[in-house]
């Protein structure tokens, strides 16, 4: 999974991957699995378990990534669209690293517009995917919704793409 890049140091609940509370990716991911979206929350800490979470998501195969290694941002928040990528993630080379991965997510326009400039390849409609290659191995590229709150849909509609796209890759 690949998102754009994390908020503001000041936003972080957790030194790990959608560490801002007002991110839903873990309450989606609670929703999927444990149909209890405060899954991975510590409620007495306020923040996100990230040893619950990195051992869930090993035991899953998950793997995540930012698709831009350097940014400059606009604005002082976390929105993706005051975000200027500098460097681009050397995606292939994450790829070529682990040849048992069979597709690639984008949690955002964002980070698939980012994406999109590394490969040769249609973008697909939120929810769902395009095949393309990459040494001779043929991958799905998945856009999914952004699990921000600004991002205008539900939490409840957000987790059945998610569940869809986990279904596909035999990970649900």
């Amino acid at each position: 999974m690949l998102g754009s890049f994390p908020p503001p140091k000041k936003r972080w609940s957790m030194n790990f991957f959608y560490p801002n509370m007002q991110n839903d990716m873990w309450r989606i991911f609670g929703h999927i699995f444990f149909a209890d979206r405060d899954h991975f929350i510590d409620a007495s800490r306020k923040r996100f378990d990230q040893s619950r979470l990195e051992a869930f998501l090993e035991e899953k195969g998950v793997a995540l990534f930012d698709t831009a290694t350097a940014v400059v941002r606009l604005a002082d928040n976390a929105s993706d669209k005051f975000l200027q990528v500098v460097e681009p993630t050397d995606v292939e080379a994450l790829l070529r690293r682990i040849p048992e991965c069979t597709a690639v997510v984008c949690t955002g326009q964002k980070s698939m517009d980012t994406l999109r400039t590394r490969f040769q390849t249609g973008e697909p409609c939120v929810g769902r995917s395009v095949t393309f290659c990459l040494d001779g191995r043929t991958l799905r590229l998945w856009r999914m919704p952004s699990s921000s709150r600004a991002y205008p849909l539900k939490l409840e509609r957000k987790a059945e793409a998610y569940a869809e796209m986990l279904r596909c890759e035999g990970l649900l």
